[in-house]
């Protein structure tokens, strides 16, 4: 399935594509987030969303370092650079550490 026709248009000019995204929070950043567990964002990309998340939470750095990440079910452990699509699912978790 092509989900970037699933983008939505912004403003009555044609200028520029923005995908929604599905935000799931990890358990332990629903303290500082004042238990918002679920989001949509406007993001192109990983780091955007990181950032967009940091502006309005900057509280969520040490958390956001400490995940990983599961992007359209495939997971993670640093996910800088990975695009996003409209519709995509982004899950932050707690890293498993082994041993």
């Amino acid at each position: 399935m092509n989900r970037k026709g699933l983008c939505q248009w912004v403003g009555s000019v044609v200028s520029r594509e923005v995908c929604v995204v599905k935000v799931v929070l990890a358990a332990p950043m629903l303290k500082v987030t004042e238990g918002q567990r679920q989001i949509e964002m406007s993001v192109d990309n990983f780091r955007e969303l990181t950032q967009r998340l940091l502006q309005r939470w900057p509280q969520l750095e040490e958390p956001l370092q400490r995940s990983a990440v599961a992007i359209d079910g495939q997971i993670y452990q640093d996910a800088f650079a990975e695009p996003l699509e409209a519709d995509s699912e982004v899950f932050f978790m707690p890293r498993i550490e082994g041993g």
